[in-house]
C-alpha cells in the first residue's frame, strides 16, 4: 500500500509538502484544549520527496542543518513522544505517548513504535517493523540498531504463565542487525528480562523468546528458534575458526568460511609452513589461550558411532 502510494505521489508531483516537528520539544503544543490542527504542530517546507525503497539519506542530510526533523504528514505521532535531532518518520508510520526516539533514527513506511519504548541514536527500523507494546515494563534498544521488515521487537511473551498487568522487559545493546520477520519477546515477569547484547546478527525468521540472555558478535542463522530463559554460551572454549554443534557443545570440524575471510587461501592449505600463516597462527595462540590462567580448556571432540 505504501509503495503504491509513494509511486503515484511521484508521478503527480516531483516535491510535496513535507512537516517538520520542533526538534528540541517534539510537537508544539497548542493552547487549545480541543486537538490541535496541522498548522499548531508543525512549521512546514518542500522537499524532494523519494520512495520507500530508496536511499534519500542525501537529501535528508543536505537540508538537516536548517530543518533537522522529517515527519511525513501521514505519519501518527503523539504529541508526547520524545523525539531528538534528525530523526526522519516515513509515511503512515506511529509513534506512541512515551516513545523517546534518539538522534539520527530512521522509520520507514508502515513502521510502529509502541509502548514505554525507548530507541538509541541512529537505529532504523524498515517496512513493517513493530517496536514495542502497551504493557507494563519497558522495550529499550541501544545504538546503531536495524530492525528488519515486518520484524516485531519487544511485545508480550508465548509464556501461558505470564500473568496481565505484570511487568515485562526486553534490553538490545548496540549495533545488531535483526533480519526480517524476526520476533523477539519480553519477559514473562518483572524480576527478569529478555537481554541482545552487541554486535549481533540476527537473520531472517528467527525467534527469540521471554527471558532469553545473548551475548555479543553472534550470528542467529534463518529459522532459529530460542525458547524461553535459554542463556547463549558454550562451557569450554570454542577456538578460532572452528565449528561446534550439539547441547554441549562439541567440536565438528573447521569453520573455512572465516579462515577465508581472514585471509587463508586454498593455496595457503598445502603449504608446508603453516605455522608462518596469520590466520593459523592465530588458532594456535587461541589453543594456548584456552589453557592458560586456570582456564577449562577447549570444547572435546567426539566420534559419531554411526548408529
Amino acid at each position: 500500500m505504501a509503495a503504491a502510494t509513494n509511486s503515484i505521489l511521484l508521478k503527480l508531483k516531483p516535491k510535496i509538502k513535507i512537516k517538520i516537528c520542533n526538534p528540541l520539544f517534539g510537537y508544539p503544543r497548542s493552547n487549545s484544549s480541543a486537538s490541535p490542527s496541522i498548522p499548531h504542530l508543525f512549521s512546514t517546507t518542500t522537499l524532494p520527496y523519494a520512495d520507500a525503497d530508496s536511499d534519500c539519506s542525501s537529501e535528508i542530510k543536505a537540508t538537516a542543518d536548517a530543518n533537522p526533523n522529517f515527519i511525513h504528514p501521514s505519519a501518527d505521532v503523539h504529541p508526547n513522544a520524545i523525539i531528538g535531532h534528525g530523526v526522519s518518520v516515513g509515511p503512515f508510520c506511529t509513534i506512541g505517548s512515551s516513545v523517546k526516539l534518539g538522534n539520527g533514527c530512521r522509520l520507514y513506511p508502515g513502521s510502529h513504535v509502541f509502548g514505554n519504548t525507548e530507541i538509541g541514536d541512529h537505529c532504523l527500523l524498515m517496512p513493517g517493523a513493530v517496536v514495542g507494546d502497551h504493557l507494563p515494563g519497558r522495550t529499550v534498544l541501544g545504538c546503531n540498531n536495524v530492525i528488519g521488515h515486518h520484524a516485531v521487537i519487544g511485545v508480550k511473551c508465548q509464556d501461558l504463565k505470564y500473568k496481565p498487568g505484570d511487568e515485562c522487559f526486553l534490553h538490545i545493546g548496540d549495533n545488531n542487525e535483526i533480519r526480517e520477520h524476526t520476533s523477539i519477546h519480553r519477559s514473562s515477569k518483572s524480576s527478569d528480562k529478555t537481554v541482545i547484547g552487541d554486535n549481533n546478527l540476527i537473520m531472517g525468521s528467527c525467534h527469540i523468546a521471554h527471558d532469553c540472555n545473548i551475548g555479543n558478535n553472534n550470528i542467529f542463522a534463518n529459522n532459529t528458534l530460542l525458547a524461553g530463559h535459554v542463556v547463549v554460551e558454550v562451557s569450554q572454549d570454542v577456538p578460532k575458526y572452528t565449528m561446534v554443534v550439539g547441547e554441549r557443545a562439541e567440536l565438528r570440524g573447521l569453520n573455512l568460511e572465516g579462515l577465508r575471510r581472514n585471509g587463508f587461501t586454498a593455496t595457503e592449505e598445502e603449504d608446508k609452513e603453516l605455522g608462518k600463516i596469520t590466520a593459523v597462527c592465530t588458532m594456535i595462540q587461541s589453543l594456548r589461550d584456552s589453557f592458560a590462567q586456570n582456564r577449562r580448556g577447549i570444547c572435546k571432540f567426539r566420534y559419531f558411532s554411526g548408529s
